[in-house]
């Protein structure tokens, strides 16, 4: 990856995800920003759920604007935690699996994907093989 979020990138993390979405029989929505988590390439593959294209947006804004996956982020996102209410700011983000940041050679930020339409668990999974971690 170069040290920006490039067209070839883009469409190679949406391939790596349709492609174990598939595999596992899953129909999912795929979302891929940029490191200010504008929306740069996305998929809703047959048959996915409507709800979920938002989700899978809003997990790839909360990874890319925050610079950590949302996953992570999820256990102080809960009531009484140090980021409770964090979902309601930046126009409403996800904290929850699914979510995960792209980076380049360099390990700098240049990105994030967001997989939604799946169960959580296989939504982070099939994200961070989009990354390029899994």
């Amino acid at each position: 990856m170069s040290s920006f979020l490039t067209e070839s990138t883009v469409k190679a993390v949406i391939k790596r995800a349709q492609t174990l979405a598939s595999e596992q029989h899953f129909s999912i929505n795929i979302a891929v920003v940029d490191a200010a988590g504008l929306l740069r390439g996305f998929l809703r593959m047959d048959d996915a759920v409507p709800g979920a294209i938002d989700v899978s947006i809003k997990k790839a804004r909360t990874a890319a604007l925050f610079r950590t996956d949302s996953l992570e982020l999820g256990a102080a996102a809960q009531p009484g935690g140090a980021i409770y209410t964090l979902e309601a700011t930046n126009g409403g983000l996800i904290s929850f699996g699914g979510g995960v940041v792209l980076h380049d050679a360099e390990g700098r930020v240049i990105g994030a994907v967001g997989v939604a339409g799946a169960t959580v668990e296989a939504d982070q999974a099939i994200a961070l093989t989009a990354a390029g971690r899994g």
